[in-house]
């Protein structure tokens, strides 16, 4: 099949294909498209000692699907060459990160989830990409994903030239930072792949230091079971109370360590309205975002990536964060109203910040 198909393309420059595809994605509203070969070996190496040493938590989905993760070749028969894009999601109306951080009463979260998600956007411009592709070459084989199937997008992407994973294990672009979604389309094109990154991130341990449960255990090196975005979004059960007091007012995320990079001085705000903040969540009241019931969380949350840690899980984060307040009637109140909440785990976290509240207001 593949001979097949470098036959059938034998007469066209793939140079200047590569060339027409990056503006094309350019033209799609991607900050950065490149090329990457299928040789993921030194990443898989990475994830498998990773995975060995449990570190993924309760994200089982991360072995269930073997080596295909790190073998294209293996989830996409014919894959060739890996087209990866890069697309900024940092929007200049959202509140400033460290004000929100700075105020207990505050609900933080991530920014890439205040406004819509990307997985859709990003997968609806990607099909694009692809279709002018067809159109410029004729039928070829091809495949789309926005995080949505086993792909190693990071080490792909460094390999295309997008950027280099930092010590915080998130990837990081010279011009533009780290505040940016990535996306591929695996192909059955043999495309001159573009140079891999280079790692600059030098002595600088920034993300390592200021990570509020140390999460980052050593350069390159994330324990997801520490880590604040994991804790609050993938873990479903009861978060561990040695973790609860750092978490602050971070119900939805964390990003600390991109806040602190000396990278991100350079990175630019997009242009995409989409991924503007919705409903003020940028700076909500952690007692209005507390009295949510679940269809006003539902409706609220329509299109956007926080729907993912459900209701439950919503109440939950809050409580802690609550708990981490300054003590006060309000809070108590809010607290109060969801101690007999019909879930076990938002009971828990209730009763736990109302104690915390208790034990700071006897030491005020």
């Amino acid at each position: 099949m593949q001979t097949d198909q470098q036959n059938r393309l034998s007469h066209i420059d793939r140079e200047k294909l590569v060339r027409d595809i990056k503006s094309w994605g350019m033209d799609l509203g991607f900050q950065q498209t490149g090329i990457a070969p299928v040789n993921l070996d030194t990443a898989a190496e990475r994830l498998q000692q990773w995975l060995e040493d449990g570190m993924h938590g309760e994200m089982s989905y991360m072995a269930t699907h073997g080596s295909k993760r790190y073998t294209p070749t293996e989830l996409v028969d014919d894959t060739a060459s890996v087209i990866s894009v890069r697309m900024d999601y940092l929007h200049g109306s959202a509140a400033e990160s460290n004000t929100i951080l700075d105020q207990q009463d505050k609900a933080f979260i991530a920014r890439y989830a205040l406004g819509r998600d990307y997985h859709k956007l990003i997968r609806n411009r990607l099909q694009k990409l692809a279709a002018r592709i067809e159109q410029a070459i004729g039928q070829y084989g091809y495949r789309v994903f926005v995080d949505s199937a086993p792909v190693l997008e990071k080490p792909l992407a460094q390999n295309a030239g997008l950027g280099w994973i930092g010590k915080h294990t998130n990837l990081l672009n010279k011009e533009a930072g780290s505040w940016f979604f990535l996306g591929e389309i695996y192909v059955d094109l043999d495309l001159p792949a573009d140079t891999p990154a280079i790692d600059h991130c030098g002595s600088c341990t920034r993300c390592i230091d200021v990570c509020p449960t140390g999460a980052i255990i050593a350069p390159y090196r994330l324990d997801a079971r520490r880590c604040i975005s994991y804790l609050t979004i993938e873990l479903r059960g009861s978060i561990p109370e040695e973790f609860r007091e750092p978490i602050g007012n971070r119900i939805f995320g964390c990003d600390d360590c991109q806040l602190v990079c000396p990278w991100n001085k350079f990175a630019r705000y997009t242009k995409e309205s989409d991924f503007a903040s919705r409903h003020g969540l940028d700076e909500a009241s952690l007692v209005d975002l507390f009295a949510w019931g679940e269809n006003e969380f539902l409706d609220r949350t329509t299109g956007m990536a926080i729907r993912r840690t459900g209701h439950i899980g919503w109440l939950r984060n809050i409580a802690v964060a609550l708990g981490n307040c300054d003590p006060s009637d309000r809070v108590r109140d809010a607290l109060e109203k969801r101690r007999n909440h019909s879930s076990p785990v938002v009971r828990e976290h209730v009763q736990w910040a109302l104690k915390r509240q208790l034990e700071k207001q006897k030491h005020a």
